[in-house]
């Protein structure tokens, strides 16, 4: 699990680095779940959700609430929910979510990125079930006995709850996202180092040194494209 926790650790690195544009991606993901549903996140669980993520990232109230407000003024912009899938160096695997108000230009895109960096794109299902959907939440100043207990209490389960440095994280189903968020927050809990649905390869890889640089080239390369929100992988990129 380890592992895992390493590649979630460094995407939210790296973004962190690029303020600018993970703003950007958030703006544009608040404003899309704010139009699908209610402009209020008491309403709105997708919205919720994306706003529990945005405050990890440290995201400006102002970005938030012109996103808001610009979905509440009836903006006739939209945008379609796209997932890519392919294949990096030595078969590495990545999956690609994308919001676009241009599917050719957005297609166009991340197939380039893919070849352009030794990888290539598949075919719809050709990597996503090799993942498995996770709801991945992390808390400071507490121990596996004491995280256990809370989600105990509040009748939650988690799939592996493990701590990983100075953090205690929890994986879980999905769907129990905000049951684990309201279990911490019953116990006075409310910040989190980490709020993510993600999606978590079976299998990590590892890749030798010269497959691993072009492999982290070919994700930089995705992760800032305008039209991409989210890229998952099975490469082991830590230390």
């Amino acid at each position: 699990m380890g592992r895992k926790w390493n590649n979630i650790k460094e995407k939210k690195a790296s973004k962190d680095a690029n303020t600018s544009r993970i703003y950007a991606k958030f703006g544009r993901e608040i404003y899309v779940v704010a139009k699908q549903g209610e402009p209020d996140p008491d309403l709105n669980q997708a919205l919720k959700f994306t706003l529990e993520r945005a405050k990890t990232y440290n995201v400006p109230k102002h970005i938030i609430d012109r996103a808001i407000e610009k979905a509440k003024g009836g903006s006739d912009e939209n945008y379609d929910e796209l997932r890519y899938e392919g294949f990096g160096p030595n078969g590495s695997m990545v999956i690609v979510d994308a919001l676009t108000n241009n599917v050719n230009r957005t297609a166009s895109e991340v197939r380039a990125a893919f070849g352009k960096n030794g990888g290539n794109m598949g075919v719809s299902g050709s990597v996503a079930y090799m993942f498995d959907a996770t709801a991945v939440i992390g808390i400071e100043g507490k121990s596996e006995d004491d995280v256990l207990e809370i989600l105990m209490e509040a009748d939650v389960d988690a799939r592996d709850i493990i701590a990983e440095e100075d953090a205690v994280i929890v994986y879980a189903d999905p769907d129990q996202f905000h049951a684990v968020q309201e279990a911490f927050k019953e116990a006075g809990i409310s910040e989190f180092s980490v709020a993510e649905l993600t999606m978590l390869a079976q299998n990590d890889v590892e890749l030798p040194e010269d497959a691993k640089a072009q492999f982290e080239k070919m994700i930089d390369a995705l992760e800032d494209l305008e039209d991409v929100q989210q890229v998952y992988h099975n490469v082991d990129l830590g230390e």
